[in-house]
């Protein structure tokens, strides 16, 4: 498909050839006094290719300084050099840099990537050009091989992957954080917005298929400025017919994930970049974790009565909580999720139950009528990154619930609670954020990173 020339993560693959043609940017270069360095990267490898320009002319020293950090730059025969004793284990060799390196975009005087390290706050500045740095360019790669893993779990789980609308009539969650699509009663007929979630289409998808899933986008107009909050995110739901209870949403969440993990693990060298910015967690750190993550055993899980009470207690008698005093019928709160996942029980957490009042319309009630069979999973450093529930299949008790919430007088839902009354089937699923997944796995603290182009409630980089 492509024509011959190797990539940078090819050459490392594939182990020794001849001569190689190959293409890419330049990171870095360095003249000595008999030879030449250029540090080169393509994009495809936290790793760079070294090359080797022997100076036995001086006559090819001066085409030499028209060549520049970030230039891109194409060498048409390289010759392959084993060098055993070094951290790389081979070295390219141009014989001539006339004939055999083409400039084939060339950098202003104040390009700004130079070979120092940056820090993310300056990167953050270039929407345009951050990507090219090695580690968020790794981040990107990382982001996109979790992506890919779970694609073939769901795929060995015999999961059919669908694509719901984007623009919708309703409101999933019931919060009306919603953007409004522009002249959309003229357009559609009716108001729309674009979705928060593709949960509700993709229970009518699983009453046809069985199991089916989706990665799309999904917007929320919250105010939140936040490391943890996006108005543009990228949602994995997935639905399936015939769940009995929460533990089976637990236990399927839980395999699902220690199955991406592991294939991050397996494939570190590749991923995890050597050089990490001071403002991220380092590499050792997040292998340490990835490897933790991977150990056999299940994950702790409590009630969100159980955890209400161990928050309260930490709040009363040890330390409060800065912001929000914990108490019971109150969502969990940023700092609670965070300090049980991190402080108290040092690992993931699945919270279950809630009260119906902290949750949406659509979730299953328990057997005391005051919460509903649903969790959340916290990580520390990030709190809650995945949330789910079985859904409520019954038509009676589903219009109960909507009318008691005020919902529904325009009718814009009466084709979701129709589903309960042809062939209903017991169900349930899940929301994963993939930034806060992403962010949280790589050790980098601040899901705008996680994602190409941020956009956020405020500090959002328009390009």
């Amino acid at each position: 498909m492509f024509r011959s020339y190797h990539t940078v993560r090819a050459l490392y693959d594939s182990g020794p050839h001849k001569f190689v043609e190959v293409n890419g940017w330049i990171q870095s270069i360095r003249h000595l006094k008999r030879i030449a360095f250029i540090d080169l990267r393509d994009g495809t490898s936290t790793r760079s290719l070294k090359i080797a320009i022997p100076l036995v002319d001086q006559s090819l020293t001066e085409p030499l300084k028209s060549l520049k950090t970030g230039q891109c730059i194409s060498i048409s025969q390289a010759e392959w050099v084993p060098t055993p004793q070094r951290e790389q284990p081979f070295e390219l060799r141009v014989g001539n840099v006339l004939r055999d390196v083409q400039i084939l975009g060339n950098v202003t005087s104040q390009y700004p990537l130079q070979k120092k390290s940056h820090s993310l706050p300056f990167l953050r500045t270039l929407p345009h050009l951050k990507h090219r740095s090695n580690y968020l360019g790794s981040l990107l790669r990382f982001r996109s091989h979790v992506e890919h893993a779970f694609i073939q779990f769901f795929a060995q789980n015999e999961f059919i992957k669908v694509a719901p609308p984007l623009i919708t009539s309703s409101d999933c969650e019931g919060g009306g954080e919603l953007f409004k699509v522009e002249d959309s009663e003229n357009y559609f007929g009716r108001s729309a917005y674009l979705t928060v979630s593709a949960q509700l289409h993709l229970e009518a998808l699983s009453l046809a298929l069985n199991r089916c899933y989706t990665l799309s986008p999904s917007f929320r107009a919250e105010k939140s400025d936040t490391n943890r909050h996006l108005s543009e995110f990228w949602m994995l739901e997935a639905e399936w017919c015939f769940a009995k209870d929460v533990s089976e949403l637990t236990h399927f969440t839980q395999n699902m994930l220690r199955s991406v993990i592991k294939s991050c693990y397996d494939n570190k060298n590749e991923l995890i970049p050597r050089i990490i910015p001071q403002e991220s967690e380092q590499a050792s750190t997040i292998l340490q974790r990835l490897e933790n993550l991977c150990k056999d055993g299940n994950w702790p899980s409590v009630t969100y009565t159980e955890a209400i009470d161990i928050l309260r207690d930490q709040h009363v008698n040890v330390k409060p909580f800065p912001n929000y005093e914990p108490q019971w019928g109150s969502a969990l709160q940023s700092e609670h999720e965070k300090w049980l996942a991190g402080e108290y029980f040092q690992s993931p957490v699945f919270v279950t139950d809630y009260p119906k009042d902290c949750k949406a319309f659509y979730m299953k009630h328990n057997d005391d009528g005051q919460t509903v069979a649903c969790f959340d999973l916290l990580v520390p450093g990030m709190g809650e990154i995945v949330g789910g529930s079985m859904r409520e299949n019954d038509y009676t008790k589903l219009i109960k619930e909507m009318d008691r919430r005020q919902m529904n007088h325009n009718g814009d839902l009466d084709w979701y609670v129709s589903l309960r009354q042809e062939g209903s089937a017991p169900h349930g699923g899940f929301g994963l954020g993939i930034e806060r997944l992403v962010s949280y796995l790589y050790g980098n603290r601040n899901i705008r990173d996680a994602i190409p182009f941020h956009r956020a409630a405020t500090g959002t980089i328009e390009l």
